[in-house]
Formats: structure tokens, C-alpha cells, sequence
């Protein structure tokens, strides 16, 4: 896999690629049947396969104000896609006027002549260019003028309606990490650098890798069931809290994991935390050594929900 810039040339090696468009935030199971059609079709040919995402999100752009919303950052969706097989990962740099590129110049400058792709897969309801204003079908029919051809991925859908990054995030907020599992097909996981905090947890039996939330998305405060992925590949087993700390003065927001059975210096390095499971929510203890007795039934827990794990 390598990551591509749409402000930079492209390899030749990656024209006449097979391209899946979209946002991709998340990866979940309809973002994956765009990019497996796109991957078919592209070994079906002997062609690359090219996965676009934008960077940032539109949203960012058009609503900086916004609650952070992300699923995945950059590298992780990187990550994913590569083992879903694709080749490539282009980025595509979105701006205020990167937006103002009409649905024309998309198709015949954008996706024919600068990345010089043969196909492009979207999903179904995909718009782009200018005020939206291109759509599949607009797409198809430019796309005959420059020998460009269009597939769209109707939407993947379960006993609830179609699979969306609002529903992820809609069960994120629910303290419904289950279902976001399963909508994704993998545990939500924030990857952040463990920074130093306050050092309270190790006074306590407690220790835990403090990291900042960033701009990913806020699940409902509190305890939670999560393994943890360390630099060296390890997956360690724990339960984390994850809010604003109401025992604590002044409030703080953070997402502490607490390992079990592990011991080492994790300052500094990036690690990867997935959401398993919901406990209980954030609350407010009347005494240290309640505050210790609650941790202790969480970690206990959080042993028991991931015994199978």
C-alpha cells in the first residue's frame, strides 16, 4: 500500500487504476462492499486499485464549530484498507475551493486526466462536484466523453435500515459499543500518544496511559471494557474511563485505560484502544476509598465481559 496525494503527480504505475470514491470515515460494512467492488473489478482487469478518501473531513471545513465526529483518523483508515487488499490510498486535500470544482471538472480533470483512472466506484447516493451537484448518473454519462466507467454499490443494509457512519456514531453516543462493532465489523478504536497526567491511578492500584481525544468522536462518558494494542503488536486486556473525571478537581478530559497483569513505560508511544464493552457511566464518589471499591468491581468486570475476547 502507499498513500498518494491528489496535489501530487501520480505514479504511472497508478493510472489506469480502478478508483473507490468516498469518505470512507469509519470503514464500516457498506464502505467495505464499495471498496470490495472496486477490488474486483480491478483484479478482474489486472488493473490497481485505488482507494480515495479526503482529508479533512468536509464537515471540518464547512462546520469548523462542530463536535468532533471522527471514527478514524487518516492513518488508521490507511491501515485498513490495506488489509482489505486495495493497492493505494489517495488523499484527496479538501478546501473551500477544492469544494467549488464543478461536477465536470471533476470527472474530466480530476478523475480522468490527473489521477487517469478507468473506473470509479461509489456508493449509490454519492454526490460530488460543486452544490452536489453530480450524482451516479452524472458521473456515468461524463464519464463516457473520457472512457471513464461508473459503478455504484447499492447500500448494505440489517434488521435496522441501512449501515451508515451516523449509525456508528448514534450507537457511540447510546453507550451502545456492541452494535457500533458490529456495524463496523471491528471494535471503535481511538489510537492516540499516552501523555503524562496526574499520576493518581498508580497511587491507587490503579495506573492508567492517559490520552487526549483529539477530534475523534465523544462515546457516552464512562467505563468501559477495551483492549489495548501496544507498539510492539501486544493486545492487552483492561477497562477504561473515558469522560471528564468527576471524583477529580478540576474535571479533565481524558480516556484513561487501566491494563490488567501488565507493567512498563507506555510514555510517549502511540497506542490503539477498542471499545468492547459499556459498564457504567461517569460518577461522583463520597469517599477515595469508595471511588477504589468501584474500580476494582469495574476491572472485575470487564475481566468477565472479555473472557472471550
Amino acid at each position: 500500500m502507499i498513500r498518494l496525494d491528489s496535489r501530487q503527480p501520480l505514479p504511472e504505475a497508478m493510472r489506469g487504476a480502478i478508483v473507490a470514491l468516498g469518505n470512507f470515515d469509519g470503514f464500516h460494512a457498506g464502505h467495505q462492499a464499495v471498496v470490495g467492488e472496486a477490488l474486483a473489478w480491478a483484479r478482474a482487469e489486472g488493473r490497481p486499485c485505488i482507494v480515495a478518501t479526503f482529508d479533512p473531513h468536509p464537515v471540518a471545513v464547512f462546520a469548523p464549530d462542530a463536535k468532533p465526529f471522527r471514527l478514524t483518523t487518516l492513518s488508521q483508515r490507511e491501515e485498513l484498507f490495506t488489509a482489505f487488499g486495495a493497492d493505494a490510498m489517495l488523499v484527496f486535500h479538501f478546501t473551500r475551493a477544492f469544494a467549488d470544482t464543478t461536477a465536470q471538472d471533476w470527472v474530466q480533470d480530476v478523475l480522468a486526466r490527473q489521477i487517469g483512472a478507468a473506473g470509479v466506484v461509489t456508493g449509490i447516493d454519492f454526490t460530488f462536484g460543486k452544490n452536489r451537484q453530480g450524482d451516479i448518473a452524472t458521473l456515468a454519462t461524463l464519464g463516457e466523453t473520457v472512457g471513464l466507467r461508473a459503478r455504484a454499490v447499492p447500500p448494505v443494509e440489517d434488521e435496522s435500515g441501512t449501515i451508515s457512519s451516523s449509525r456508528v456514531r448514534d450507537a457511540l453516543h447510546a453507550a451502545d459499543p456492541v452494535s457500533a462493532t458490529r456495524l463496523l465489523t471491528r471494535p471503535f478504536t481511538i489510537r492516540g500518544q499516552v501523555q503524562h497526567g496526574d499520576k493518581l491511578g498508580r497511587t491507587i492500584g490503579f495506573p492508567t496511559a492517559n490520552l487526549a481525544l483529539g477530534d475523534y468522536l465523544r462515546p457516552a462518558y464512562g467505563i468501559y471494557a477495551i483492549t489495548g494494542r501496544l507498539p510492539d503488536g501486544r493486545v492487552v486486556k483492561g477497562a477504561a474511563n473515558i469522560g471528564i473525571r468527576p471524583h477529580f478537581d478540576p474535571p479533565k478530559e481524558l480516556l484513561e485505560p487501566h491494563f490488567f497483569d501488565f507493567s512498563g513505560d507506555l510514555y510517549g508511544q502511540e497506542i490503539d484502544i477498542a471499545f468492547h464493552a459499556f459498564l457504567r457511566g461517569e460518577a461522583k464518589f463520597d469517599s477515595m476509598d469508595a471511588l477504589v471499591a468501584q474500580i476494582g468491581r469495574d476491572c472485575d468486570e470487564a475481566r468477565r465481559v472479555l473472557e472471550g475476547v
